[in-house]
């Protein structure tokens, strides 16, 4: 796996410093508040980044997960995301925080947005690992960004290429030759 990344972009020690810094804003969000977040992680991608994230929190919180596809085996998103797997937990009345890995062309948020929102959310909150701003086609974007980053193709730390590469521990630019075959 390793020689099919072109460079390291980020290091373990770079994600984990980023991933505290988006735990304590979390938990300075919801200080104070008797109710307990749901934190959702949408699947695959962002289960790195959330379990490292609720470790780090103080705040109580509960937890769920979606499935929601848009790139299947592809390194460009469909624009039509759709949701494979729902939440077992309500979110009527709940302060919800969607914990995504990154936000490209921002049809999956927009989406996610839109589900919570019509269940009946009290709050909807989004902390993202990476921000794609150059990719979005539609104006929305993450309360909370780790890393803000360019067009590169990146895996690692969850984020995957035709389901590879998830268990990298650092977070690199995949070699072209490797997609585009």
């Amino acid at each position: 796996m390793n020689s099919d990344i072109q460079s390291i972009v980020l290091s373990e020690k770079q994600i984990a410093e980023k991933v505290e810094k988006a735990a304590k804003w979390l938990d300075a969000k919801f200080e104070g508040t008797q109710s307990v977040p749901l934190m959702i992680s949408v699947l695959k991608g962002s289960v790195m980044f959330f379990c490292d994230l609720v470790r780090a929190m103080d705040t109580p919180v509960q937890i769920d997960f979606m499935t929601v596809s848009s790139y299947g085996s592809s390194s460009e998103s469909s624009g039509m995301p759709r949701i494979v797997m729902d939440l077992a937990a309500s979110v009527e009345g709940r302060d919800v925080v969607l914990v995504e890995d990154i936000v490209d062309s921002g049809n999956t948020l927009v989406k996610m947005r839109d589900l919570i929102s019509g269940r009946g959310a009290k709050s909807f909150t989004v902390v993202t690992l990476f921000d794609k701003p150059s990719r979005r086609t539609v104006n929305v974007s993450a309360d909370y960004s780790c890393f803000e980053i360019g067009n590169e193709f990146i895996v690692g730390y969850g984020l995957d290429y035709a389901q590879k590469y998830r268990n990298l521990p650092y977070v690199g630019i995949l070699k072209r030759e490797i997609y585009e075959k």
